[in-house]
């Protein structure tokens, strides 16, 4: 994996192994609590779940990522308290970290569930890591580098190609399908012989997208910015990106909303 990784100028002596090894880590001990026979889950203020995994991986992540980069801030979806933006808008540079994306994939135990970490600049991702614990899957990019899968020690690099049929494969979520998403799903439908539907959990929704197994993934509803950010930089070192619905633009990063506008993803 040697070949495909290079240096993070000025970000500190660490490549994008050391990233590849802190998710794994993560993914291991996440692991551990899902093959349990019990996982306590509580409610977010926002009524989302929570469970010991999603503590339990945001503890070590930003403990070994804190180890690279003392200096570097880290903005977690498990973090206690979001960092006012009076403070946020003066970072050139953080780690933004969703420790499990998909923590109601991971209730359900149908593994579809990741570990997400994304270095942002100047409000871009340049370098992100997707891991599926459960699938044995590492998904990681860096700007300019490309976008590669790694699975039982072969790694791939991802390349989009156009798609030689007239069906739209369109990603869906598993479990946040809601009908303004149907509606311009219909859209589609126009323009196409046939819609077929890919449904995944979590960041694999990019990630079936970066490898070819699906065209488009709308979503218009919320979401944050550390459901996207490691993903982005992965889909769009394939040859996609990730498009807000209202403006056309591709999403920025450390907004003073850290919600993300709806976005389509082609």
């Amino acid at each position: 994996m040697e070949l495909y990784c290079k240096k993070i100028d000025a970000m500190g002596d660490f490549d994008i192994q050391k990233i590849n090894s802190i998710a794994i880590e993560a993914g291991k001990r996440i692991l551990e609590i899902y093959n349990s026979d019990f996982f306590d889950i509580e409610s977010k203020f926002d009524s989302s779940p929570l469970t010991k995994a999603d503590t339990c991986a945001h503890e070590f992540i930003c403990e070994a990522l804190s180890g690279l980069q003392p200096n570097l801030p880290i903005l977690s979806e498990e973090n206690k308290g979001i960092t006012a933006y009076e403070i946020r808008k003066n970072w050139e540079s953080f780690w933004l970290v969703d420790p499990l994306d998909g923590t109601k994939e991971f209730i359900k135990r149908n593994g579809q569930f990741t570990v997400n970490i994304a270095l942002i600049k100047n409000g871009r991702p340049i370098l992100g890591v997707v891991y599926a614990p459960v699938l044995s899957a590492l998904y990681f990019a860096e700007e300019g580098a490309g976008a590669f899968k790694m699975t039982n020690s072969k790694t791939e690099r991802l390349i989009r190609e156009k798609s030689k049929t007239e069906k739209i494969r369109v990603v869906v979520s598993n479990s946040h399908l809601n009908q303004d998403t149907q509606d311009y799903i219909s859209t589609l439908s126009k323009n196409a012989d046939d819609i077929a539907y890919v449904k995944m959990g979590s960041s694999l929704k990019f990630c079936v997208l970066a490898e070819g197994i699906a065209d488009i993934y709308p979503r218009l509803g919320p979401t944050m910015e550390w459901d996207t950010g490691a993903a982005h930089i992965i889909v769009k070192e394939a040859g996609m990106n990730i498009y807000s619905h209202e403006t056309g633009l591709p999403l920025i990063y450390n907004k003073e909303d850290i919600l993300n506008p709806s976005f389509i993803t082609r």
